[in-house]
Parts: C-alpha cells; sequence; structure tokens
C-alpha cells in the first residue's frame, strides 16, 4: 500500500489511522489532504481554518490545513485529482513537526515524540532545537468551530421516501435476556421496510424465543462460533440492497434506521459509522458530535450498502475468535474509494455485559492477554498491520499499543500512569518479547495462509 507523504508525527503516534495510505482510485475519494495550488475551500471550510505561518515549509501549511478541516468536520474529496498531483513534494522540517504536535497532542506525546526520535538516532541537535525552540506554542481545539450542515435536520431524503429494504443484522451467542431488548427496540423503529437476520450461535438455543416479536426474523443456527463466520452467514441471506450491523447487548432510539439511511443520502456515501454510547442518558463524546469521514468501523453500528461486499468482499475469516476484523473491513472499503461518514445521530448504547459474546468466545482486549504465554497482541493486530502498513509503522503501532496494556483494563484512561508502564517494560522486557514473539510467528502463519474473504 502507499504511505502518505506526511507529517512524521502521525506515522509515529497514529500510525493505522486510515488516512495515512492513500485509497487505490484515481477519482473522487474522501480526504484530509489539502493542496492549496490544487484545491480551493468554500466560504464555509476557510471559516474553520486557522492559516499558521510560524510554519517552515508551504507542504507544511496545507497539511495542517487539510488535517484542521477533516477533525472539524468539513468532508474534502481529491475532486478527481490524480493521486500522483495531490502528493506534496517537498519533505517538512524537523520545527514544522514540533510545530504541529504542539498545537494538536498533549505534552506527554510531545515527549514521547521527542524520546523516540533520539533512539532512533535523529539528530539530537535538531530535535533538541525544535523541542525549545516551540516550546510556547499552545494546544489547539480541533472541535471548535466545526463545520455545520444546518439544513440536514429538515432534510427529505429520498431515499427513505423510496423505502428501501435494510437487513438488520444481529449475531448472538447466550445473550436472550438482551436480545430480547434489541428485537424490542427493532419493532419500535418508524422505519418499518426491514428484515431481521439473527445468527445464533448458543449450544442449545431456545427456538421458542423468537416467536414473540412480529418483526420478519430469519434464524440461522450455527454450531461452529466466529463473530465473522456469523455476520457473512447472515450477509449471504440478506435481501436488502442496505445492510444495517448490531449486537445483541445494545439498545436504540426508533429513529436508528431512518437516520442511517438519511445520513447515506445526504452524503452520498457508502457506509454510515454511528456512534456508541456506555450508558443511558450518556452525551456523545464531543469528537463524535458531528458529521466527518470516519476513521473506524463498529460493526456494532453500522450501515453498509451491498455494493461494498460486492466489490471488497465480506469480512474476512482470519479475525474469527481474535480482533480487529471490523477495522479492517473498514480500512479495506476506504482503500477501495468507498466513502464513510461518522454519524452522530444514529447512535447506540452498548451494554458490554460480561458474558457471552466475543468474551466467550475469543478475547475482548486485543493488547492484554489473559495467560503469562499467550500471544501480545493478538495474532490478527499483527496480521491486520503488516498485511497493509509499511514496517515502520507497524513498529510504532506496537510501541503505542503494548505499553499501555501493561496498565489494568480498569485504569487503561489514567494517562499519569504511561511513564509507570514504560518501567515496567523495562523489567519485563524478555517477557515481553517472548509474547510478541509469538503473535509474530502466528500473524506470518496466517499472512501466507493468506485472506479468508468470500465475496458475495
Amino acid at each position: 500500500m502507499k504511505a502518505v507523504k506526511s507529517f512524521s508525527f502521525l506515522k509515529e503516534i497514529n500510525p493505522i489511522w486510515y488516512f495515512n495510505l492513500f485509497p487505490e482510485k484515481e477519482d473522487s475519494f474522501s480526504t484530509c489532504y489539502f493542496n492549496s495550488s490544487l484545491m480551493t475551500l468554500s466560504e464555509e471550510e476557510n471559516k474553520l481554518v486557522v492559516k499558521d505561518s510560524k510554519y517552515i515549509s508551504k507542504t507544511a501549511e496545507d497539511l495542517d490545513t487539510g488535517y484542521q478541516l477533516w477533525n472539524r468536520g468539513a468532508m474534502l474529496t481529491n475532486k478527481e485529482i490524480p493521486l500522483s498531483k495531490l502528493i506534496h513534494p517537498d519533505d517538512l522540517t524537523t520545527e514544522d513537526d514540533y510545530i504541529f504536535v504542539r498545537k494538536y497532542f498533549k505534552s506527554h506525546r510531545v515527549y514521547y515524540f521527542f524520546l523516540k526520535n533520539i533512539f532512533s538516532f535523529h539528530n539530537p541537535f535538531n530535535e533538541i532545537r525544535a523541542l525549545i525552540k516551540t516550546r510556547k506554542i499552545k494546544k489547539t481545539d480541533l472541535i471548535n468551530p466545526h463545520f455545520e450542515y444546518p439544513d440536514y435536520k429538515n432534510y427529505t431524503s429520498k431515499l427513505i421516501e423510496s423505502a428501501p429494504l435494510v437487513s438488520i443484522i444481529i449475531p448472538t451467542l447466550n445473550r436472550y435476556e438482551y436480545l430480547k431488548d434489541v428485537l424490542e427496540d427493532i419493532e419500535k423503529q418508524i422505519y418499518k421496510n426491514y428484515e431481521v437476520i439473527i445468527v445464533d450461535q448458543t449450544d442449545n438455543p431456545d427456538k421458542k424465543f423468537y416467536s414473540n416479536y412480529n418483526s420478519e426474523i430469519k434464524i440461522i443456527y450455527q454450531t461452529d462460533k466466529g463473530q465473522w463466520l456469523a455476520r457473512n452467514a447472515a450477509i449471504k441471506e440478506s435481501r436488502g440492497d442496505y445492510l444495517l450491523f448490531f449486537d445483541d447487548d445494545s439498545r436504540i432510539d426508533p429513529d436508528w434506521i431512518s437516520e442511517h439511511l438519511k445520513g447515506l443520502d445526504y452524503f452520498n456515501a457508502d457506509i454510515s459509522a454511528g456512534v456508541s454510547l456506555s450508558t443511558v442518558g450518556d452525551k456523545v463524546p464531543a469528537n463524535y458530535s458531528f458529521f466527518r469521514w470516519a476513521d473506524q468501523f463498529d460493526s456494532g453500528n453500522a450501515m453498509v450498502k451491498r455494493k461494498v461486499f460486492e466489490k471488497t468482499g465480506m469480512f474476512d475469516r482470519q479475525f474469527d475468535k481474535q480482533r480487529m476484523g471490523d477495522g479492517e473491513f473498514g480500512l479495506r472499503a476506504y482503500l477501495s474509494g468507498f466513502r464513510s461518514i461518522s454519524h452522530p445521530y444514529a447512535k447506540r448504547i452498548h451494554l458490554k455485559v460480561g458474558t457471552g459474546g466475543l468474551r466467550q468466545m475469543g478475547s475482548w482486549d486485543a493488547f492484554r492477554p489473559k495467560k503469562f504465554f499467550s500471544p501480545r497482541p493478538l495474532p490478527s493486530v499483527l496480521y491486520l498491520y503488516r498485511k497493509y502498513y509499511p514496517k515502520d509503522y507497524v513498529r510504532n503501532a506496537l510501541i503505542i499499543g503494548i505499553l499501555p496494556s501493561l496498565i489494568p483494563y480498569k485504569w487503561k484512561d489514567k494517562r499519569y500512569l504511561y511513564p509507570f508502564s514504560a518501567l515496567a517494560a523495562i523489567f519485563i522486557l524478555p517477557v515481553l518479547l517472548l509474547q510478541l514473539g509469538i503473535s509474530w510467528k502466528r500473524a506470518t502463519v496466517m499472512l501466507n495462509e493468506g485472506d479468508r474473504i468470500e465475496r458475495l
């Protein structure tokens, strides 16, 4: 895959971001990269951008502009500019990188970037000079202001008026107690032209359970267990041109289906990536509270046009009973040129119950093994990284993922513990290398086997 020439800091700190790679098509694809010599911003887009004259190179100014616009919800496309012309020709200076990291990331990231460069044998004098010279730069808010779509609320969707069939796909495993609420929420939907396809992998399924509902429900009973096996089976049985993926431990509002359809129609998008909340009454996180191009795919709340699967294939079954299968599909769809929106109004409450589902069939956490000699990270993580990203991106992604994983899951959001995780890594380095070696070997086997992507 072709990596985008950008701020080196993004390669260091956010290495598996979709937009670090170029899509495989030349025509109008979603992007965050801006080239002032080829692209013109609208009046509304210009209001979102604060041009920064501190940058040394024009390339840095353009990349900063594009990064602001993407984060603030201005949905840029390449507007049929060939990829080769969108790439910026000149290199960035060390000072440009430090200006960027100071503006958009917290201080611990700045010093991580500095130390990483020092230990990577960058010129220490250039690094120290740039670090000191940019010390007065303050962090910039990338959320406010953000792009508004004032006509969205009253937008009359012709897609909804045409009433296409929506196939709602729900894998389930030992969660009838929660599936009951899921099906009741679906029956309350404003949009009525849907079918429900449930893939039940429970060992002793309760077949009478489904007789209590009025929705059109198709049940697939599977003895083999696998989250992507289940979703692929449902895709094959589906009749709708719009496939809506859902989890069996979630709650939704009555406008859930219609919001997904409306978002796809309004933005002429191919995928609507809904947002997930932890509890009833939670507010949508600020960075997901407005429309923007999506940089992730959550198979627990996403609508996908059938044509995406027809072109890219279905979910890769190499990820069964592991993690990041939905992330791989989202990246594959992006690389194929499909547009995915992050949809703030198509929301669900994800209960994340402690039994059943993925917790029963595999590992819930990609980087925290349950046993001493288990792989760290899960082999599927390395399979994804190594399949799509350059080697240095893979190395950076491992450092970023493994160090925080040394902090117990319940404390994972306490960033002040990160320095202690680095110290812990030094003391248990032989164990970490052993776990990584196990994961690397198994991922190599997966890569040699090739993907397990069926065509629709």
